[in-house]
């Protein structure tokens, strides 16, 4: 089977929109209901999708920068 090289561009272009919509959906809640602490229990699953969406996208980042 060939296999399909998902082009760069593409790549880097939904890796940085995984960051810059992690940070929009932090900014958002944060000023939603007013809360900056990422430690109340009640707050850690939406700041745990923000983390995820952002080391995601850093690490599809990374592994554009680091391809031979």
């Amino acid at each position: 089977m060939a296999e399909v090289a998902f082009p760069e561009r593409v790549q880097q272009v939904l890796s940085i929109l995984l960051i810059i919509g992690g940070l929009a959906v932090y900014v958002g809640w944060g000023i939603a209901n007013g809360s900056w602490n990422l430690f109340e229990p009640r707050f850690i699953p939406i700041y745990s999708i923000v983390a995820v969406m952002v080391l995601f996208g850093g690490l599809g980042l990374l592994l554009l920068r680091n391809k031979e």
